[in-house]
């Protein structure tokens, strides 16, 4: 296992503080904030475990409020709105300095038959046709931007191939979608809960980015102001992010600041296992020089 697997795994085993209460930690890599997806997988962790294991989260819908510190810990606080016969709905906040960073309420359910229906996944290369970011460092490496170049020479938890590459190459505007494979860089345990917090964790990267293809942009730049405002997600069947998923995603409209971006995840056979949506601010900022 990857050390990069190893760490994702580590900050999702949250510390037991109380019943309802527990400690995240963030991993010391330099960035500023904590990035949202780890807020997200780490509340739905803490809701998780004070749940009866047969019920999984089927959906979660939560709010940024404040960037997150790194250097300190974060307190997640559980509130048991209701268990009742099929359903259990829970309430999350993160605290840390005294403040709120982010909330979420996400409810579980016990698994049942019923009708069963679901878009057909997009008509894409499969994942071992395309480069890896290794590949693509080795093959572009004056063409990739250094922002995004660095980024991929990081060691991660999660790998990224995208089915369209002229998106990372400096393309100019283009309709406002973008689909690529992605899954964890080594096995996760074999827990259907792990399985779902580590895709909430990953669900967060790349989808904000969508509301800026149409406008040729990228989060990398040094004059666009991002940050995830709010992260709506729906567990519709069991999936394992340990191997490639399909992360189709599209953005509807960007106005005031702020883009509206919406994805489908899918398996390998075409079995829709998630949705999300997601709105984040895009602001165009003047840097001092």
């Amino acid at each position: 296992m990857s050390t990069a697997v190893k760490n994702l795994i580590s900050i999702l085993d949250l510390e037991r503080l109380e019943d309802n209460l527990f400690r995240g930690r963030s991993p010391q890599d330099g960035w500023q904030r904590v990035y949202g997806g780890q807020v997200i997988g780490q509340a739905l962790v803490a809701a998780s475990r004070t749940v009866d294991a047969s019920r999984l989260a089927h959906s979660l819908h939560g709010y940024f409020m404040l960037g997150g510190d790194p250097k300190v810990p974060i307190i997640y606080e559980v509130e048991r709105i209701r268990d009742g016969g099929s359903f259990t709905t829970r309430r999350v906040v993160a605290v840390q300095h005294g403040r709120a960073i982010f909330s979420m309420s996400c409810s579980f359910h016990l698994d049942e038959p019923g009708l069963d229906h679901q878009f057909e996944m997009p008509d894409v290369p499969q994942p071992e046709t395309l480069p890896g970011e290794a590949e693509l460092v080795s093959k572009f490496p004056d063409m990739i931007p250094e922002p995004i170049l660095k980024y991929w020479q990081r060691e991660r938890p999660i790998e990224f191939r995208p089915v369209d590459l002229s998106r990372y190459l400096g393309a100019p505007k283009k309709e406002p979608y973008q689909q690529l494979w992605f899954r964890a860089t080594a096995p996760l345990p074999d827990s259907p809960e792990i399985q779902r917090c580590a895709l909430a964790y990953a669900s967060d990267m790349t989808l904000l980015d969508t509301s800026l293809v149409a406008h040729g942009r990228s989060v990398f730049e040094p004059d666009m102001m991002v940050a995830s405002l709010d992260h709506a997600m729906w567990f519709h069947r069991p999936c394992k992010f340990d191997d490639w998923l399909l992360y189709a995603e599209d953005s509807p409209s960007s106005q005031g600041a702020r883009g509206f971006n919406r994805g489908l995840i899918f398996t390998r056979d075409g079995t829709l296992v998630a949705s999300t949506v997601q709105e984040g601010l895009i602001r165009q900022v003047t840097r001092d020089k």
